[in-house]
């Protein structure tokens, strides 16, 4: 394993940005000080105007292995993902066989092991049907528990309320909740079915996945934890009314969090003329107001994590009209720079952006050793140069869809290397695939 000693690099934490010498040593910051004398075997990296931020985190990725490969690997997207910064990604049990037994778990895990080049987790799946095989998941070895408590993939709709409150009750870990209300979802599409009939488009999905559907499910869910003492995690939140479910403080502390997602940052309903399906996510993207609210929610700490929801699909089945074509869309490449565009925008500060990227999501999943640039932790890290704009195009795209919501949009800041564990994995648009991620462990 090689060594490297970052010179005059700004170190970007949760509690400021200093200007210092960074050491890694057998991969781990070994010591970050003003001035670090040169280590022999350490190679030196030139960080002059540049800013080191800690590894992004991101708690929901869909990477769609097995079986929708297709879309997307472990190996492609995590390959795109270490390009954009993100080193360490948790991924979702709807694959096809969704993620329903220990075994299938364990091949997931063992798949990661051999192509990814970031570092993993997995949560299980929770079905109507499963709940003996959820209460086998090791809380120190696996990410949470996920449940859809809303449409998804094969049998992952949890909508039995005996069920529902067997895992709420019995969970041994974190209990991750996609939240939309499945009977309201129904009743909508079938009003704007009957209204604009073969007409719908992407503009009316906010409208048939409203703020409603997304409010009666979140409420439903914090109640739940409420009543039995649920470590709850409640993904992607996407309305204004939602973020009064949650209360301001420090991660560590609550039992109930929150996520919210890049593309609900980023997005309103307005973006729908020009952007169509490649803009279709559940819960749907809603108004502007809605956006602002999150992001309110995201800075007075009621909303904890910032993540992707990353879901790519072909660009031919996005391309379908409306009714047949998939939720969701690829974001890792480009989530660390999405939001320090809204940096440049005065919308979010830089150290609020580690904050909730990387230092908060180790904090929620209790992550051992990572998620800030400190002293002894796992040197997972990225430079980046704030003034370097390049503009998103297929040509630079790294997805296996090969598409992005935010095709020939220009960012300011670029990503310029990434460390996973300390090995510099992505150089300048070049890649060291000598190395794999390792597997995320829990203190719990």
């Amino acid at each position: 394993m090689k060594n490297f000693l970052i010179k005059n690099i700004s170190v970007v934490t949760p509690g400021g940005i200093s200007v210092n010498d960074v050491l890694i040593r057998d991969g781990r910051f070994e010591k970050i000080a003003a001035s670090i004398a040169a280590v022999g075997n350490a190679e030196e990296i030139d960080g002059e105007g540049k800013y080191l931020f800690a590894g992004v985190i991101d708690d929901q990725v869909h990477f769609r292995e097995p079986g929708l490969t297709h879309k997307g690997e472990i190996y492609t997207e995590a390959r795109a993902a270490v390009a954009g910064g993100t080193t360490s990604f948790m991924e979702m049990p709807n694959t096809v066989p969704n993620t329903l037994t220990q075994e299938l778990l364990a091949d997931k895990y063992h798949r990661a092991s051999q192509v990814s080049l970031a570092n993993y987790s997995f949560f299980m799946g929770a079905s109507n049907d499963n709940l003996e095989e959820v209460l086998k998941t090791d809380p120190r070895q696996v990410c949470g528990i996920k449940v859809f408590m809303g449409s998804s993939t094969g049998n992952m709709l949890v909508d039995n309320e005996r069920t529902l409150e067997g895992i709420f009750s019995k969970a041994p870990m974190l209990v991750a909740t996609h939240c939309e209300d499945e009977a309201t979802i129904r009743a909508n599409l079938a009003k704007y079915q009957e209204e604009f009939g073969d007409k719908l488009t992407a503009k009316h999905h906010p409208l048939i996945r409203n703020a409603e559907a997304c409010y009666i499910s979140s409420s439903m869910a914090v109640e739940l934890a409420k009543k039995h003492g649920t470590r709850l995690h409640i993904l992607h939140i996407s309305t204004a009314i939602e973020t009064e479910l949650f209360e301001a403080g420090p991660v560590e502390s609550k039992k109930i969090t929150a996520e919210a997602c890049v593309h609900h940052l980023w997005f309103s309903d307005a973006d729908y003329d020009t952007k169509g399906n490649y803009i279709k996510w559940n819960p749907a993207v809603k108004t502007a107001a809605d956006r602002d609210a999150i992001l309110k929610a995201v800075l007075e700490d009621r909303i904890d994590v910032i993540a992707t929801d990353h879901a790519p699909h072909t660009i031919e089945e996005k391309e379908q009209e409306y009714s047949k074509a998939p939720s969701g869309g690829p974001l890792v490449q480009h989530s660390l720079t999405a939001m320090i565009e809204l940096h440049k925008k005065g919308k979010i500060s830089l150290e609020d952006i580690t904050r909730k990227m990387s230092a908060a999501p180790a904090k929620l999943f209790n992550i051992a050793d990572r998620g800030e640039i400190r002293e002894g932790n796992f040197a997972d890290a990225v430079i980046v140069d704030l003034n370097a704009p390049w503009k998103v195009s297929k040509e630079n795209i790294l997805y296996k869809c090969n598409w992005s919501p935010f095709e020939g949009e220009t960012f300011s800041a670029r990503v310029l290397k990434t460390f996973v564990n300390g090995n510099l994995v992505y150089n300048e648009g070049t890649f060291d695939e000598s190395s794999r991620g390792q597997r995320l462990t829990f203190n719990r």
